[in-house]
């Protein structure tokens, strides 16, 4: 199973420069911050089964998944109306595993939103505790874990995704049994899926890791690649792809 997963930044936006036609190899296609209540048109008609959960505020937030391989379920949320009102969660349940597309919060500027975001991964441990087969976590996670994810660390101290709290609760998840698939096959810095559009970031690659593939332990054998498509453009991030055997 293919799979891929990527922060478009406005769903609407990125399909009027034209959907890269390699993004149509996977099985399964998670975007995130897709800003759009209703399923555009050009995604009809692919092969795929589509679920949207966009957030109640128009323009903003919300998931959309893709799949070739219909699921036996699909679960929209994480079962708290506060984080789930801003459509961050898509669940598939398949035979063996569930996939799910997560867009956790951003702590936002001057961290009004840090405490939001916490009680949101909090929430998210217990939700996914709650599903009794392998898992595999795919989405934009605005947390950049080590110096290593990103490229200026010591001028990013307690900003808005490299704050300790956010850092250390990223290690406290992957402690439960989960493994950051990306850094099985890759240890190298200068690997980054998102860069400001300000001051021509990703031309010089001064960028954040924040979009991970995370599976469970009990999966983990199954993981054959995992690596970031930085050439694809159309969105501040890049996506980031999954092969499960």
């Amino acid at each position: 199973m293919k799979i891929l997963t990527w922060n478009v930044n406005g769903l609407r936006s990125v399909l009027s420069k034209g959907l890269p036609k390699e993004l149509l190899n996977f099985d399964i296609i998670m975007f995130q911050e897709i800003k759009t209540d209703t399923i555009p048109d050009e995604l009809q008609n692919l092969g795929y089964e589509i679920y949207i959960y966009p957030a109640k505020r128009k323009g903003y937030a919300g998931t959309l998944t893709m799949t070739k391989i219909k699921p036996k379920n699909v679960l929209f949320g994480i079962g708290n109306e506060e984080f789930d009102s801003e459509g961050r969660n898509i669940t598939l349940e398949f035979d063996e595993f569930y996939v799910i597309n997560s867009y956790f919060p951003n702590a936002q500027h001057g961290l009004t939103r840090l405490d939001y975001k916490l009680s949101f991964n909090s929430q998210m441990e217990k939700f996914l505790s709650s599903l009794k087969k392998p898992k595999i976590i795919c989405g934009d996670f605005n947390v950049a874990h080590k110096e290593i994810d990103i490229a200026r660390p010591k001028d990013n101290v307690n900003n808005p995704g490299f704050t300790q709290q956010e850092r250390d609760w990223m290690t406290h998840f992957l402690e439960l049994g989960y493994i950051d698939a990306f850094r099985i096959f890759h240890k190298e810095p200068n690997r980054y899926s998102w860069w400001s559009y300000r001051f021509h970031a990703r031309e010089k690659n001064i960028g954040w890791r924040i979009d991970y593939c995370v599976v469970s332990s009990d999966i983990v054998k199954r993981v054959k690649d995992c690596d970031i498509m930085d050439k694809i453009m159309g969105s501040d991030h890049a996506p980031v792809y999954l092969i499960i055997e």
